[in-house]
């Protein structure tokens, strides 16, 4: 069966994404995945057919998809749109005629589909118990640096033990081996340091496995799945009966920032997104912070 041009495009695309951009396996299989949902869905042969009708179209055939409570969330919808934007982009730079990747807009994304939790559950996640195991200890840290720095997953367990605690911020290669700086809290400074103070082993990563997984792993390094189990646990313990995972602290650290009063750009920074328009799904926040600012100061001069 012979390829069309698209699906030869589409290799080219996933093959630029994971060398040149250097992204994930995981990230590459999931682009693949939602650039051919829609190219079976639009029928289309060749990149010049790819049209704002076309796409509008896909749109609507993805928001009347069931989903977990009623059709597929917002959120879910934009990953198919990011694909198929970064995959208008890469075409544009080969100078391949098709739609314009700026012709795409992202849906609205409402605070609910943010998965967010609330401040007095955020507090409650970051105090936990007065335990002080060794277990404990860098369960309390992993919490404390996901909020104070809002890495990602990834990003956290590929951390080394020797970070410089004498410093409050540091280096982090993030996606597509970006690197930027990420800034430690004063209690995330002591949690780590309490907890790498208990630490016996030699291993030089920051967070490792113990009890019975360490004993029989060759590799002490916690993965992001182990991390996501720690943090669900420990928002149980604490009482938060939604779904709590790591992305949902890097949503809280975006939205404490912008409550206080941070500019988008400087969280887009702080974050590593590449694209304001990824930051923008918060701008739930911004638009409540704005919407203080012409209560408390419009007007006041008028009788």
């Amino acid at each position: 069966m012979t390829r069309s041009p698209l699906q030869e495009l589409k290799t080219q695309f996933l093959e630029y994404l994971e060398i040149e951009r250097g992204r994930s396996v995981k990230t590459v299989e999931n682009y693949d995945r939602y650039l051919t949902r829609f190219f079976l869905h639009t029928h289309i042969q060749t990149p010049s057919k790819i049209s704002e009708p076309l796409v509008r179209e896909f749109r609507l055939h993805l928001n009347r998809q069931p989903g977990v409570s009623g059709t597929m969330k917002h959120k879910t919808q934009n990953y198919y749109l990011i694909a198929l934007r970064a995959f208008l982009k890469f075409l544009r730079k080969r100078n391949i005629e098709s739609l314009n990747p700026e012709r795409i807009e992202l849906a609205k994304v409402s605070a609910r589909d943010l998965d967010l939790i609330s401040a007095r559950e955020l507090d409650r996640l970051l105090k936990g118990s007065s335990d002080i195991s060794l277990v404990a200890l860098r369960d309390r840290a992993i919490v404390e640096l996901l909020f104070s720095t809002g890495l990602r997953v990834s990003e956290l367990c590929s951390l080394e033990r020797d970070l410089d605690l004498s410093r409050e911020e540091f280096s982090v290669r993030g996606k597509g081996e970006k690197v930027r700086v990420v800034f430690l809290s004063p209690q995330a400074k002591i949690a780590i340091k309490k907890y790498l103070d208990k630490r016996g082993d030699t291993d030089e990563a920051l967070f490792v496995q113990m009890g019975k997984n360490a004993r029989h792993s060759k590799d002490l390094r916690l993965t992001p799945r182990s991390v996501e189990r720690i943090i669900k646990h420990r928002a149980i313990r604490a009482g938060i009966t939604r779904k709590v995972t790591p992305h949902v602290i890097r949503h809280s650290f975006a939205t404490d920032l912008l409550e206080n009063g941070a500019d988008l750009r400087s969280v887009q920074a702080l974050l590593g997104h590449s694209n304001i328009a990824t930051t923008q799904i918060y701008t739930h926040v911004t638009d409540k912070h704005l919407r203080e600012v012409h209560r408390n100061f419009h007007g006041k001069r008028r009788k």
